[in-house]
């Protein structure tokens, strides 16, 4: 719609077409608000706008491939992370630059939680606990994780999610979260440190397209950035009788 309304297209009607069917406006609502007049000056500043997030996106294309390279070497890592709900490729990326392909200068999860400062503070006085608030840590690897909690609970049948709608009645959905972030941050460090595959507790229950389907998308991303990966079906192992 922002390209049309460049174009100098008018007509609220073919602007409100336009309109994505995620949108939660109806086209009436759409027609409405693209109702006005857009002059001259409006339109440069548009223009201008447009011009900053296309350079924005393209630096952003540049740096993921920069990094891409860089971890070229650890590529099967970056794999295994990206099985884990709520984690992707620039996310598993940045995950193995802050804490190595195999998070080695971790001796276990509740050190590595303890350096990004994931864990409930307890700072006390006279044996009276004054404060639970995370103490300082990684900011920026907390600031990931937090994303990536937030998109394991938004990922359907996931045990991120099973954990949130467990937690939250009792912790509040600020605190919940944290503990989801805290949750994943253990399964990122038995995944990288121990190098094994993520294998969700209710895998089985999850609905098997909906798992080829996200094994694709992450396949895609990483071949988008030159990895090599395939999928290797597991064995089967027929049921007596059967």
């Amino acid at each position: 719609m922002l390209e049309a309304l460049l174009a100098g297209v008018t007509d609220p009607s073919q602007l409100a077409a336009l309109g994505d069917r995620r949108l939660q406006a109806s086209q009436e609502q759409l027609t409405d608000a693209l109702s006005g007049r857009l002059t001259e000056a409006h339109r440069l500043v548009l223009r201008l706008f447009l011009q900053q997030i296309d350079q924005i996106e393209q630096h952003l294309a540049e740096l993921d491939q920069a990094l891409a390279n860089a971890l070229a070497a650890h590529q099967e890592a970056i794999a295994r992370l990206c099985e884990i709900p709520g984690i992707n490729v620039r996310t598993a990326q940045y995950v193995i630059a802050e804490t190595g392909p195999r998070a080695e200068v971790f001796a276990s999860a509740g050190k590595l939680a303890s350096w990004v400062g994931i864990c409930p503070g307890q700072q006390e006085s006279a044996g009276v606990s004054v404060s639970t608030r995370s103490a300082k840590g990684n900011w920026m690897l907390r600031r990931t994780l937090s994303q990536i909690a937030w998109a394991a609970v938004a990922s359907k049948g996931s045990e991120a999610q099973r954990r949130f709608h467990a937690w939250r009645p009792r912790l509040g959905t600020q605190k919940a979260i944290w503990a989801v972030a805290h949750y994943q941050l253990r399964v990122i460090w038995k995944v990288l440190h121990d190098g094994v595959r993520y294998r969700s507790p209710d895998t089985e229950l999850l609905n098997q397209r909906a798992l080829l389907a996200r094994a694709k998308r992450v396949l895609s991303g990483l071949r988008k950035l030159g990895y090599t990966v395939s999928i290797t079906p597991p064995s089967f192992t027929p049921a007596p009788g059967a």
